[in-house]
């Protein structure tokens, strides 16, 4: 099975990563594009994990502004380097971060942020919608967990997904960005302002 040069390219391209993981990962998806990209994606996330415990001491605070000046946001993201701070396509990453806040609004990083005494109102509200329209309830505890994941979509900025690319979540994003740079990077934090 011949694998085109252009495959290859058009896998650089949406991922960054060298020619020869592209033709390999092309190689070992039997020339289908779709699953050859699915297959870097699945290695971007191993190298994000690899990368987790490393010290990221070092980043980037940028500011989106909304056309109009009416609302704007604030974001910190870490590296572990100034060399990958100062990096075009870092700073890419965390300017499309910022517009995404702009955009989606979350009010949380990770679920885990989310207060503990917020997530049980909202199972409290979620299991009195559902007796109220009639369901079982040894059904009730899976079905709560369902929606609870779908609020954390709803609420936290990792769970939500990517304004450019539907098909990806933020996590997603990131771990990606991660496989392709070579270092941690985290969120640690942003502020969403809008004219009241």
């Amino acid at each position: 099975m011949a694998i085109s040069s252009a495959d290859i390219q058009k896998l650089r391209q949406d991922t960054g990563l060298g020619v020869m993981d592209c033709k390999k990962f092309l190689t070992d998806a039997e020339g289908d594009y779709d699953k050859a990209l699915e297959i870097a994606r699945k290695a971007g996330e191993k190298v994000a994990a690899k990368k987790a415990d490393r010290e990221a001491g070092q980043g980037l605070i940028d500011a989106y502004i909304h056309p109009g000046s009416q609302m704007g946001v604030l974001i910190q993201v870490n590296c572990e380097t100034d060399f990958v701070a100062r990096n075009e396509e870092f700073k890419e990453m965390v300017h499309d971060l910022a517009m995404h806040i702009a955009a989606f609004n979350p009010l949380y990083i990770t679920p885990e942020d989310v207060p503990e005494d917020t997530v049980e109102k909202e199972k409290e509200i979620y299991k009195e919608q559902l007796l109220n329209e009639g369901k079982p309830e040894k059904m009730l505890d899976k079905i709560v967990e369902g929606k609870l994941q779908k609020y954390f979509e709803e609420v936290c900025l990792l769970n939500q997904p990517y304004l450019k690319n539907e098909n990806q979540t933020i996590k997603e994003f990131v771990e990606e960005k991660i496989g392709k740079i070579g270092e941690n990077i985290n969120i640690k934090r942003f502020e969403r302002f809008s004219l009241q």
